[in-house]
């Protein structure tokens, strides 16, 4: 979250950047550059017959060479120096174009509109304090060759003017091309860093607002003890009773035992505040997690008889699942034996380091306009619905590693899918 907001804190787009991109982008920049140089030193002797000494010339353009080939080796340490170094390779750049220039007749030379090319590419890459600086440098390097440079002896004026307005057009083609194409990489960096600045800015919201749902529920969790306890003795003296109707006993312990859960879940929450996850998790065969859940759920709703299909090696990979993860799942399992009781299906397969789970369910769909804010509002397609549990399923499951996605059933209803990463869970 820090290096993304630095974006926003005044950074340059780019600066954010993985350490060495800009440093790669500049050395495949002073490729282009050297071959331009050379060629359009060569194109003017060949043309006029004479022009820059080719020896200086060739020996500033290998040290571009080497000053490339020892920029790349060193990408990655340069990029994490920050603007500095990378504000030292362009000044080198101008200086072997500034000795170029000097060689090859100063501003008579078609080459010195590669001065503009610097710069653009200086505004690119560094923040404006060096920007700014690297144009001064351009200015006063141009203006130094256009009066101190080497005469070029020219035979025929006519076409030294042919191959002057020829020069031109090279360069201009090349600037264009070259400053075209950096500023639509500079473009897709800075919207793939404003979407990524959204996703996180999205996701900090979300987060926030489950801690708030968090603490709703541990107040409302501490708040429910009591109630409980009181159901809890009511329903033991109405068992114990012996005029009880017997047609009544079974309700009874049915409700005795949904009060014995709700007393369990509330327990586990009390247990589990304050407890880091290495000290509240112990590992165990993915399947048997699986297992334990299901029949955590068959307590809670036990009119419902879902279809289960587990694939996968027995025993399953070890893990330590979080109990926000098996709290997700469960919400989806409730979900789906709301929209369809008696139609309820479960499909696991892992692989050593993946789960796939999938929650089907026969009813009514989910329309487009709630689909659209699953996981990001309270949002709920029944009357007695509060929304939480799938904005609290998408938080654990994406805090896990995983990711959660809805979509519409073959013949109706609804598929939700866990793609969940084991390595994560252990």
């Amino acid at each position: 979250m820090d290096a993304r907001a630095a974006g926003v804190n005044g950074a340059t787009p780019v600066a954010a950047a993985e350490p060495g991109l800009r440093v790669l982008r500049l050395a495949a920049l002073r490729w282009v550059a050297v071959a331009a140089q050379i060629a359009l030193v060569l194109l003017t002797r060949e043309w006029l017959g004479s022009g820059a000494a080719l020896a200086p010339v060739g020996a500033i353009c290998l040290g571009q060479v080497a000053l490339n080939l020892l920029s790349i080796a060193g990408a990655a340490r340069l990029g994490r120096a920050g603007d500095g170094p990378l504000f030292a390779l362009l000044l080198l750049d101008v200086a072997a174009l500034s000795g170029i220039a000097y060689l090859a007749g100063g501003s008579t030379n078609p080459l010195i509109s590669l001065y503009l090319l610097w710069i653009a590419v200086g505004a690119a890459l560094l923040d404006a304090r060096r920007a700014a600086a690297l144009a001064a440098i351009c200015i006063g390097s141009y203006s130094l060759v256009n009066f101190v440079h080497a005469d070029v002896y020219i035979h025929d004026h006519e076409q030294a003017l042919q191959a002057h307005l020829l020069g031109m057009w090279v360069v201009f083609v090349f600037s264009a091309i070259t400053i075209c194409w950096s500023v639509v990489r500079l473009t897709a960096a800075v919207r793939r860093r404003d979407a990524e600045l959204a996703q996180a800015r999205e996701t900090a919201l979300r987060s926030e607002r489950v801690v708030a749902l968090g603490n709703l529920a541990a107040g409302a969790a501490h708040e429910l003890g009591t109630p409980l306890a009181t159901m809890a003795v009511l329903a033991g003296e109405l068992l114990r009773d012996p005029q009880l109707n017997a047609s009544l006993r079974p309700d009874l312990e049915l409700l005795q035992g949904q009060i014995g859960e709700c007393k369990r879940i509330i327990t586990q929450l009390a247990a589990q505040a304050g407890t880091s996850r290495a000290e509240a998790l112990a590992l165990m065969p993915l399947d048997t997690w699986l297992e334990s859940l299901l029949q955590r759920w068959r307590v809670q709703r036990p009119r419902i008889a879902p279809q289960v299909t587990m694939e996968g090696p027995r025993p399953g990979p070890p893990v330590a699942m979080d109990a926000t993860v098996g709290q997700a799942l469960i919400n989806l399992l409730n979900n789906a034996a709301d929209a369809s009781p008696d139609q309820v299906a479960v499909e696991a397969r892992w692989e050593p380091r993946a789960l796939v789970l999938r929650v089907l369910d026969r009813g009514g769909g989910i329309p487009e306009a709630v689909r659209d804010g699953l996981g990001r509002e309270l949002v709920t397609t029944r009357d007695e619905g509060l929304g939480m549990g799938v904005v609290l399923a998408y938080a654990a499951i994406g805090r896990s590693g995983g990711n959660l996605r809805f979509a519409a059933r073959d013949g109706g209803g609804t598929v939700a899918e866990v793609n969940l990463p084991l390595d994560a869970a252990a």
